[in-house]
């Protein structure tokens, strides 16, 4: 029996882009559908991110005309993970497997046959894969490559080279959904639950239209939240750096005492200066990282949800798909 589909499309000021990509993905669907891979059951879900623009206008046009497509929007713009979260948490009760991938057209959606594929053959989660990033920057290249190197030194379980573009059966979701962190980084949390998983490797596009919505600040902001989301380390280094420091100071200590009890006096204060300006950057630099994750437990104790949905298109397609029969 074909599994029922469900692409999950985050969005987020994509009116420039989403007329191109949303027939796309509609005539990728009727493929899976008309191949037998899917149900005809599947549908595309378009998830508005509190948009500025006239996103949400089109996704409900395009739900009017399109039975496969679908749309819920948030009330407020929450960020991409709540996005992705609020599409993949209101298709695993209607679906067999879910594909998240974002709306600008860069990741390769004929990567899903393959993904399909890889579920068919047992895997519950499959990890879409860069296998190349020719199109990016040296900067961000570089950037990102270290990103996923120091998370997994970091102890943070990731697959790298890999974003959002993932199928995820109904199955895992249902596990996933005891995740209630605040703080999402999906990439991340999805490896810990485990299940039986493998990748599929494609190249990556260049935006099909408008700007990207990762800037270097959310890019950064990202990767912060990433580490200290799923790993300890940081603390851990914290107390490392902090014996080292000890351990040096008071050597130092013990050096300046005999310095002072065999006649030689300290001549100047430069060394004086620059350990307390080492010692009191090194304290800063703790209490930041000591407050990031105070903040962050902040924010989890107080248990606000992490989406709100204020609209949905789910009613009028239900009625066309009546009329249609």
């Amino acid at each position: 029996m074909c599994p029922c589909l469900y692409m999950v499309i985050p969005c987020y000021n994509e009116e420039k882009v989403l007329p191109i990509t949303s027939q796309i993905f509609v005539d990728k669907m009727k493929e899976l559908v008309e191949t037998g891979k899917v149900s005809k059951e599947s549908r595309i879900l378009f998830v508005n991110d509190g948009s500025r623009d006239k996103t949400w206008e089109i996704i409900k046009e395009l739900s009017e005309k399109e039975t496969y497509v679908i749309g819920i929007s948030q009330s407020r713009n929450r960020g991409h993970q709540n996005a992705v979260l609020a599409g993949l948490m209101e298709a695993k009760d209607k679906c067999d497997i879910t594909i998240s991938i974002d709306c600008d057209g860069q990741d390769d959606i004929n990567a899903m046959n393959a993904m399909v594929d890889e579920y068919e053959n047992g895997a519950e989660i499959v990890y879409g894969v860069r296998s190349k990033r020719d199109t990016d920057t040296f900067f961000k290249r570089f950037t990102a490559e270290s990103f996923y190197k120091l998370l997994n030194k970091m102890g943070a379980e990731v697959v790298y080279n890999h974003a959002d573009y993932r199928l995820v059966s109904s199955k895992v979701l249902e596990e996933f959904a005891g995740y209630k962190e605040v703080n999402l980084f999906l990439r991340g949390m999805f490896p810990m639950v485990g299940f039986k998983s493998t990748c599929v490797y494609y190249e990556r596009a260049e935006r099909i239209a408008g700007e990207s919505h990762y800037p270097i600040g959310k890019m950064l902001a990202l990767a912060f939240d990433g580490i200290t989301s799923l790993s300890i380390k940081p603390i851990r280094i914290i107390t490392c750096l902090g014996f080292g420091v000890a351990i040096i100071s008071f050597l130092c200590m013990i050096k300046f005492l005999i310095d002072k009890l065999m006649g030689n006096t300290v001549a100047g204060w430069a060394s004086l200066v620059c350990i307390l300006c080492m010692v009191s950057g090194i304290q800063l630099l703790c209490m930041g990282i000591l407050g990031e994750y105070i903040g962050k437990i902040y924010m989890e104790v107080k248990q606000r949800p992490r989406y709100i949905i204020s609209e949905r298109t789910w009613n009028k397609t239900d009625e066309k798909e009546k009329k249609d029969v």
